[in-house]
């Protein structure tokens, strides 16, 4: 399916993910509209993230089989963007048994790893010119969506893929936390970098500077994923950004993102040394048989349980490390350094259930790329 699942629920060859929703649940938006806590609610984001390691490996490495790889990657996040048929929605993950069906609601943070690993990937040695096209079309659509949907009218809402307000707020793309404000701005900002179209160039100069101003002061608590999208936000905007004075105060906001990230990656590598072996190797649920659910206004959610944990801090080490690697590089300090390292060389890859992985993988070749690590 070219896509990327939650979890595993086996280490069965052929049986990995046979907790996977049916085509006839996704139908019927079951368990909820996100297909939270199945396995398919973080397609988007994770696929974003491999195509953006996929480009730091291939930077390093020069291995030419990549390019059929980041191919493949791109067109499962295509197949997000495009086989429902909703122009610009960007739906979490495909139903691997029938290729087409999605849950329809997306996130925000759904959104911002897609364009941000299109963006990355756009400007890369990897994809030919058809591929380019195909990038700056999907972006384009996501972009008019924004336009669209995105106003006072729908509280700045990008809305479900039936049209309807998201009910839990996390479609919601203005008016948001500090690490979210960034977000609608380096959405039009990439498009209008793969277009040239000074429709999005316009968008994006409308809320640029009123959301770098937003973005100050994120908060000490966010868990690594909160930081990591700021940080992706951030990456595109300054980047991109004309103004020299607004370009200084974007950097000053990725150097703090990246300060909080460092306290984040030193706490969850304390939270990973008092778990044993075992507990690291624990699998994820069949999720149609967990005792527990919450009910989230109106999404029946069902819980993991013990497996949350490990699943949890999994992806915050990788993306904490990958956050402390996105600005300013050469800063990282060798204490980081080595920690990065031990984590990577200490852990049991084969018998690790969690999707956090990924990260493990683009903070490791983002280290490579920046000549941090040695092989």
């Amino acid at each position: 399916m070219q896509t990327f699942g939650d979890y595993l629920s086996s280490y069965d060859p052929g049986k990995e993910q046979a907790h996977l929703p049916t085509a006839e649940e996704v139908k019927r938006q079951y368990p909820n509209p996100c297909g939270y806590s199945t396995g398919m609610e973080d397609g988007a984001i994770l696929g974003g993230a491999m195509l953006s390691v996929l480009c730091d490996r291939f930077a390093v490495t020069h291995d030419e089989t990549l390019r059929e790889k980041a191919a493949s990657v791109f067109a499962g996040l295509k197949r997000c963007a495009t086989v429902h048929g909703v122009r610009g929605f960007v739906a979490r993950n495909v139903c691997p048994e029938d290729g087409k069906s999605v849950y329809i609601n997306s996130s925000r943070d759904q959104v911002t790893h897609f364009v941000h690993g299109l963006w990355q990937y756009y400007h890369s040695p990897l994809p030919d010119e058809d591929t380019k096209q195909q990038i700056r079309a999907v972006l384009a659509d996501v972009a008019e969506r924004m336009i669209q949907f995105v106003t006072p009218k729908n509280d700045f809402d990008f809305c479900r893929a039936d049209g309807e307000r998201c009910p839990l707020g996390i479609c919601r793309m203005w008016n948001v936390q500090a690490h979210e404000a960034a977000r609608l701005p380096m959405i039009y900002a990439a498009a209008w970098d793969v277009t040239r179209d000074e429709r999005y160039r316009k968008e994006w100069r409308r809320y640029a500077a009123d959301a770098i101003a937003q973005s100050a002061n994120p908060g000490e608590n966010k868990p690594a994923y909160a930081l990591l999208q700021m940080q992706c936000s951030l990456e595109v905007l300054h980047e991109l950004e004309p103004d020299a004075e607004l370009k200084a105060t974007i950097h000053e906001r990725m150097t703090h993102v990246r300060d909080l990230a460092a306290k984040r990656f030193t706490s969850v590598l304390s939270q990973i040394a008092k778990k044993s072996p075992e507990e690291m190797k624990m699998l994820g649920p069949d999720w149609r048989h967990v005792s527990v659910w919450k009910n989230q206004k109106g999404y029946p959610n069902p819980q993991w349980g013990p497996y949350r944990d490990v699943w949890h801090i999994t992806r915050e080490a990788g993306e904490s490390a990958l956050v402390l690697l996105m600005v300013d590089p050469a800063s990282v300090s060798a204490a980081q350094q080595s920690s990065l390292a031990g984590l990577i060389r200490g852990f049991d890859y084969e018998h690790n259930s969690s999707c956090g992985i990924i990260y493990h993988l683009a903070a490791y070749w983002k280290a490579r790329r920046n000549h941090l690590l040695v092989p």
